[in-house]
């Protein structure tokens, strides 16, 4: 069986076990402790995924492996452009999107002594605000899912960052096609189990 290592409230746990409900694997989940798992991921972060021999971190190439693995080709297609369209978009959350949100995220949520900056607070904010505009944008473009008409990975890693988005105490623009599609999103069981539960 799938092993799961992290908190539950973790967003990037909760890509994993999003991922693992819309496949419907079973997997046991295990809290993280340095004494017992540091040796699994040199950077001592959540999720570690264990299946068999094969020990994955990071949540983005675990969600793939997931799906590569268990038939999972609705959520990230076999075709070359399909799943770069699917790819680029998971790549991006990873990159551009939380480098926009970090400081402010840090600030805000987080309480972080060494984020207590106001103009760089309102410039991260601003930035993650720019950047859902991009996703609106998209998702104006699809009418329904990130990455086409189809639900795929896309959606897992951008719906919990969109979750972050709203949760955390700040200003934001009303984005309708970003609502629109959260509304999809909790359409879904795997969505309600996982995508809207935890911290931000």
């Amino acid at each position: 069986m799938l092993k799961i290592i992290g908190k539950a409230a973790s967003i990037n746990v909760r890509k994993v076990l999003w991922t693992c409900a819309e496949l419907g694997l079973p997997f046991e989940r295990e809290e993280w402790s340095d004494d017992v798992h540091a040796a699994l991921n040199p950077n001592r972060m959540v999720p570690v995924l264990v299946d068999g021999e094969v020990t994955l971190w990071e949540s983005n190439t675990i969600c793939r492996y997931l799906c590569t693995r268990y038939g999972g080709a609705a959520l990230l297609p076999a075709g070359a452009g399909p799943r770069a369209r699917v790819e680029q978009w998971m790549d991006w959350q990873a990159t551009e999107l939380n480098t926009a949100w970090r400081y402010a995220f840090m600030a805000l949520v987080r309480e972080s002594a060494a984020h207590t900056a106001p103009a760089q607070i309102a410039a991260s904010a601003s930035s993650w605000n720019r950047h859902m505009g991009i996703l609106d944008a998209q998702l104006a473009h699809t009418g329904a899912y990130v990455a086409g008409k189809d639900f795929t990975l896309a959606d897992i890693v951008l719906g919990l960052s969109a979750n972050r988005w709203l949760m955390t105490p700040m200003a934001r623009p009303d984005y309708p096609h970003v609502a629109a599609w959260l509304a999809r999103l909790e359409a879904r069981e795997a969505c309600r189990l996982y995508g809207r539960n935890g911290i931000p």
